[in-house]
């Protein structure tokens, strides 16, 4: 039987005591009718787990035990950054779900020139909790314990501005690799990896199904931004991107251990 999992704030852990936010006490006691005695496992967003028994359960309050912490390692040692660019409606929370599933640390939503998606200002807050949701469901489900950051989606010459790699400082060793997937041309990933020093951090940048314009093209190469290829092959954006995460985990993180 597969262990249920909540999720608590560190401000809702008092010593011995877990207090559940309403939402996670209505799923406890009304959904899944769990009773006081009932074992369950909360993690707190910031890396640590507990064991735990229901105290005191109430369709909206229920306060728990802490009986023991866990101490193995599930989080992926490598600092992922996922820049999507915007996709329509369930294939964006897709691509939250896997690569929330994958380890990535955060995910900035990026708007392209070739982008079949523009958020209005009203909606975006809208839609950024429910990438959010997403991504608290599939925590639970695949035991990470650290929140995943998810930004509100950025302009992409604003974020090549931001990210940019050139500007970190090269002499602690740890400059930033920022990938650009691309439908033709470009490096083989193999190679790009293999130069990466230990302990800084990647970029993968997915684009849209239009794919990137010339203009982005030039822009990623001026700001220091790796084009690379994944074969011969077109793929959907969110099938790049479950590609693209999957092989760097797999070289610099931790799907090889």
């Amino acid at each position: 039987m597969s262990r249920h999992r909540f999720y608590a704030p560190p401000a809702e852990i008092t010593g011995s005591s877990i207090t559940l936010s309403p939402d996670e006490s209505h799923h406890l006691s009304r959904v899944l009718r769990l009773r006081p005695g009932d074992q369950v496992s909360v993690f707190d967003g910031v890396g640590s787990e507990y064991t735990c028994k229901v105290s005191h359960s109430s369709g909206s309050r229920v306060v728990l035990e802490i009986i023991g912490q866990l101490t193995d390692q599930v989080e992926s040692p490598l600092n992922l950054t996922l820049a999507q660019a915007l996709v329509k409606g369930e294939k964006f929370d897709f691509i939250v779900q896997k690569a929330t599933e994958l380890g990535v640390s955060r995910i900035v939503p990026i708007v392209t020139e070739h982008s079949d998606v523009r958020i209005a200002d009203e909606k975006a807050d809208r839609r950024l909790g429910r990438w959010r949701r997403v991504a608290l469901e599939a925590l639970k489900q695949c035991g990470r314990r650290v929140l995943l950051q998810i930004e509100p989606p950025q302009p992409f010459t604003e974020f090549l501005h931001c990210e940019n790699p050139q500007s970190d400082d090269r002499t602690s060793g740890e400059v930033a690799l920022m990938l650009a997937f691309t439908e033709s041309g470009g490096a083989s990933i193999d190679s790009l990896l293999a130069e990466h020093r230990g302990g800084a951090p990647v970029t993968a940048v997915i684009g849209p199904e239009g794919g990137w314009s010339d203009a982005e093209l030039r822009s990623m190469a001026e700001f220091g931004c790796h084009s690379v290829t994944l074969g011969r092959r077109i793929l959907r954006t969110e099938t790049a991107s479950v590609v693209a995460i999957a092989l760097i985990q797999h070289a610099l993180g931790d799907l090889s251990r």
